[in-house]
């Protein structure tokens, strides 16, 4: 009989791992509802000399707390991400890795959801970012601004400001055009 290993193997785009389908629901539903309440789906850009294109993108999930063992849990469950804390003892649980996002994070929460309709914008929002990364557009200048125009519209009206924004990089990149 032969193994087909993982990395042979054709998965669907959001191909569900025995680790999802073996969470518990009253965990799954327990993570869905605290994250969205808690969690967050950002994408943010760094201007960086040594990457192409000058510009960096880092999409992420995260979840700040104080409480480190619930954050702890959740890592745990998900199988992905780290825990880091704050000089003022929040802790942060974050996911940036491109490859968990698509294998972990999305599937999950396809699988168990959310109620608001707030948190279900802007995961979808945040899934098409993903997608675009996981395929290198962010890599392209054409994939990097419409990248750049859905983060415009993720987490709208949360009052945040941004470092840089897609006038930023556009002008940025029409500079080094011409």
């Amino acid at each position: 009989m032969q193994t087909i290993r993982r990395k042979d193997f054709c998965f669907s785009k959001y191909h569900m791992d025995n680790w999802l389908r073996n969470i518990e629901p009253k965990f799954g539903y327990y993570i869905a509802g605290f994250t969205d309440g808690e969690g967050s789906f950002n994408v943010s850009v760094a201007k960086r000399k040594d990457y192409r294109g000058e510009w960096k993108l880092i999409a992420s999930f995260n979840i700040s707390q104080k409480d480190r063992v619930i954050l702890a849990f959740i890592k745990h469950i998900l199988g992905c991400g780290t825990l880091r804390e704050r000089k003022d003892g929040v802790v942060y649980y974050e996911v940036t890795n491109i490859r968990s996002l698509q294998e972990k994070i999305i599937p999950f929460f396809l699988r168990f959801g959310f109620l608001s309709a707030n948190k279900k914008r802007n995961f979808s929002i945040f899934r098409q970012i993903v997608d675009l990364m996981g395929q290198g557009e962010h890599l392209n200048p054409q994939g990097l601004q419409n990248i750049l125009e859905l983060r415009e519209i993720l987490n709208e009206g949360r009052g945040r400001t941004r470092k840089y924004t897609l006038q930023d990089v556009v002008n940025s990149r029409r500079i080094l055009r011409d």
